[in-house]
């Protein structure tokens, strides 16, 4: 990892750094993407079967994980660790509860004004298959999904090489209760087969989950065609720390992040140099400890960035500029200091709050705004799998008493008809 000392008008030249690094992807991906989408949409499945093989070099004469499939898969799976997801699912679902929101209604003199929420009835849900089962994904997007009311939970997740699905995830959806529409397949064809419908696969109004660039790619060209969560990057960490942070757990959470893969952004913000080397001592006891080490270490060695400024101001700066998909906050005062905090995805106080325990079991959704984007879009949240209708309705006396407003601002803005269609309940 790198050791930088921040200077306080210097931040956003630092970020802006770490961001141009990100971007500078193959110009080809954005064509590339674009291409197996148009194939998917004009051949359906026998496209996501020349996909499925290319790729994930698994060749399928179905799509489609049946019941015998999910059954057997539930005998594989360990029973403590259908027991954990049952208890993970309890917190999870208790937090998105929560954000369940209500409707309203107003009153004034001749006039009604509601908001009222509805589900949004055909929603698809990626899951990665890359390096690891995300179990945790199935749950994290699910369990929203399901309290909002979804009709149809269209789940795609990349098939093995056999052909078959990770018991791992086949267990979380049949926790959730989500088995009905589960396909074998990954990448860019799954999210264009979620956008457009094949022979197989249903079309979906909204895709959620996260994937590796090119879904990620793929959810920004069908954006508009359907809705989509956000698009996610590689994933993310900046810890916050002073003198009274263990160093040891620090690296443990830098580590935690890097293990997701190469391009993992992870970085230590803190008040000295000694914490940083401290750090990075740990850093190298760790790593002799994991059978993931070779990929945490080229994370950090491609990514990982420490930064060094004794003023706590210009820390918290950093990490309102970067606002990073995880925050953790190791200092004296860290939940005064999270009140200061404008742009962050989830966000970690005190030492015993571990990105790991808002992964899998905390209850908050850990599906978050990488690359940025927390300045302007939310973790995901059952609200996500939900939408509004504004209802109008004027009394006739309600309507005459403005009806000379409503006309004088359309012909203001030379809508005649508009002034006309106001002014015509008069008669």
């Amino acid at each position: 990892m790198q050791i930088i000392q921040l200077l306080p008008d210097a931040v956003s030249a630092e970020v802006g750094k770490i961001r141009s690094a990100e971007s500078a992807q193959d110009a080809t991906l954005a064509r590339s993407v674009s291409d197996i989408i148009s194939q998917v949409k004009e051949h359906g499945d026998e496209a996501l079967k020349k996909y499925t093989l290319q790729f994930d070099r698994a060749k399928l004469d179905t799509f489609h994980v049946s019941e015998a499939e999910i059954d057997h898969a539930l005998q594989q799976t360990d029973k403590d660790f259908l027991q954990l997801l049952v208890r993970a699912h309890a917190n999870i679902a208790a937090y998105h509860t929560m954000q369940l929101p209500k409707d309203f209604s107003c009153q004034s003199a001749g006039l009604t004004l509601t908001q009222r929420h509805s589900p949004i009835e055909r929603v698809g849900i990626y899951i990665p298959g890359g390096k690891t089962a995300y179990a945790s994904t199935v749950l994290m997007n699910v369990i929203p999904a399901m309290l909002a009311g979804v009709k149809q939970i269209v789940i795609v997740t990349p098939p093995q090489q056999d052909g078959t699905v990770s018991s791992d995830i086949l267990a979380a959806a049949h926790v959730c209760g989500a088995t009905k529409h589960i396909y074998k397949v990954g990448g860019a064809q799954a999210i264009a087969a979620l956008a457009f419908g094949t022979q197989s696969i249903p079309s979906a109004y909204k895709i959620t989950g996260p994937g590796n660039i090119y879904v990620a790619e793929a959810k920004k060209q069908v954006y508009g065609q359907v809705d989509i969560d956000m698009i996610a990057g590689p994933s993310e960490v900046l810890i916050l720390a002073d003198a009274s942070a263990n160093c040891a757990y620090i690296a443990a959470d830098l580590l935690s992040q890097a293990e997701h893969d190469e391009n993992a952004l992870c970085i230590l913000a803190c008040t000295s140099k000694k914490i940083a080397t401290d750090v990075l001592d740990e850093i190298k006891r760790q790593l002799d400890t994991s059978k993931n080490a070779i990929r945490a270490k080229a994370a950090l060695d491609k990514n990982g960035k420490i930064f060094v400024n004794s003023q706590t101001d210009v820390l918290i700066a950093l990490a309102n500029e970067v606002a990073p998909e995880h925050l953790e906050i190791m200092t004296k005062n860290a939940e005064a200091l999270s009140e200061r905090i404008q742009n962050a995805g989830n966000i970690f106080i005190g030492a015993y709050s571990p990105v790991a325990a808002g992964d899998y079991y905390a209850g908050p959704n850990h599906t978050i705004p990488t690359s940025g984007r927390a300045k302007f879009f939310s973790p995901l949240s059952t609200t996500d799998f939900m939408k509004y209708s504004n209802i109008i309705h004027y009394t006739k006396q309600g309507l005459l008493q403005c009806q000379d407003d409503i006309a004088a601002f359309a012909e203001k803005e030379q809508f005649f008809f508009h002034a006309a269609a106001a002014s015509s309940r008069r008669k």
